[in-house]
């Protein structure tokens, strides 16, 4: 049965993001069995603007302006999934609450809903899922006309978006709004799962999980060294992060990694959001290099050299309500995880990460983490990454909604 239904996806990351996207892996797995239509976050004016002679623009560039080729099936997602592309929206975040913002979030929901309605007719879609992924900033409710279409619609929160601080303005009462009005969320953390069961009944904890596959190469292939690896003394620990560089990370606990571990080199791969890093002063220290955002299927080669990995978030109100999507990539790579105690999701790792309380045991667990690395726990790792898989994560899903 679930084999037959449809599935739209609107997701607030778009799918070539610079890193890997918990919406877009969840939707290449439901694409294995069902046709997956998966809407871009859409680019607004100041977008376009902004970036127009980036490939991100310049290939949607006939479906942004025009409308034409709003469907492409990009080469490396799968033949079941077909990526959509709205037409340019306005920009609107800055307005404060009221009767303009309102006015203008109906234009851009008109935009938006004209791609839908389109895309319901040109493929026959009926009985279908609606799924959005944590963009509440349009369509918080479904026009009489899809939702009769519509099998079910689900929302999916993947963070406190009252903590986040482009999104707070408008972003808490619309996401409210769409929790009350669709008919299922799912929450990637224990938090998030308490914190929106007052808007809806069906409020449901489902957490991220990891392209295991992918990343058990770091563990069980050899794979050459990465070009920005390749100077460093291969006498040097290597100690690692992989993913965004941002507001969740914890700058103060990072300059005192690489003070004390100056023995060692802090790499990061991933985009670097704000000035923070240099705020810390870690752009002038030796040991730290920052290699920029790679593809998912990179990270394998990097992993492999690291001697641990870290995730060092700043512990608040914003990341208690995270489970890491690294969590379950950095232990199916068999790494030993040292880990600041931010959430409760991330404490019931455990027995296979190193939970530190303070900065003083973050830095003497690093230590520990490599010194006491071997088979026998790179095992363990990868089994308990085993059973966070998006395969499981779907049929979770279908057992929720009940089909």
């Amino acid at each position: 049965m679930n084999r037959q239904r449809d599935i739209i996806c609107f997701s607030l990351s778009r799918w070539d993001s610079e890193i890997s996207s918990p919406a877009l892996s969840l939707a290449k797995e439901f694409a294995r069995n069902n046709r997956v239509f998966y809407i871009d976050h859409p680019f607004s004016w100041k977008d376009y603007y902004q970036l127009k002679n980036t490939e991100q623009i310049k290939r949607r560039k006939p479906a942004l302006l025009h409308g034409k080729e709003p469907y492409s099936n990009p080469p490396g997602l799968p033949a079941n999934l077909t990526v959509v592309t709205t037409r340019l929206t306005w920009p609107i975040n800055f307005l404060p609450p009221g009767a303009l913002y309102n006015s203008m979030a109906a234009l851009n929901n008109r935009i938006v809903l004209r791609t839908i309605r389109q895309l319901i007719k040109d493929y026959k879609l009926k009985d279908f899922i609606y799924l959005n992924f944590f963009d509440p900033y349009f369509v918080q409710e479904l026009p009489d006309d899809i939702k009769a279409l519509t099998a079910a619609s689900v929302y999916q929160s993947m963070d406190d978006i009252s903590q986040v601080a482009y999104s707070h303005r408008h972003g808490t009462r619309l996401e409210e709004t769409i929790i009350s009005n669709f008919d299922y969320t799912l929450c990637t953390s224990k938090e998030l799962t308490r914190l929106k069961s007052p808007f809806s009944k069906n409020v449901f904890f489902h957490p991220n999980a990891a392209d295991i596959d992918i990343f058990k190469t770091a563990l069980t292939q050899t794979i050459p060294k990465p070009e920005a690896l390749q100077s460093i003394d291969p006498n040097k620990k290597i100690i690692g992060y992989t993913g965004s560089i941002e507001y969740r990370s914890d700058f103060e606990l990072l300059r005192k990694i690489a003070e004390h571990h100056s023995d060692k080199i802090l790499f990061f791969v991933g985009p670097i959001q704000g000035n923070e890093h240099e705020e810390a002063g870690l752009t002038n220290m030796p040991n730290v290099i920052f290699a920029g955002p790679r593809k998912i299927t990179e990270l394998p080669a990097f992993l492999q050299y690291f001697d641990c990995v870290i995730i060092p978030f700043r512990k608040n109100t914003l990341t208690k309500s995270i489970y890491p999507l690294k969590i379950n990539e950095y232990l199916a790579a068999g790494k030993p995880v040292i880990a600041t105690h931010f959430s409760e999701d991330i404490y019931t790792f455990k027995e296979v990460a190193y939970i530190a309380d303070s900065h003083e045991q973050f830095l003497q667990l690093i230590d520990t983490a490599i010194d006491e690395n071997n088979s026998t726990l790179q095992q363990k790792r990868v089994d308990v990454a085993s059973q966070n898989t998006w395969a499981a994560r779907v049929s979770q899903f279908w057992r929720i909604l009940g089909f």
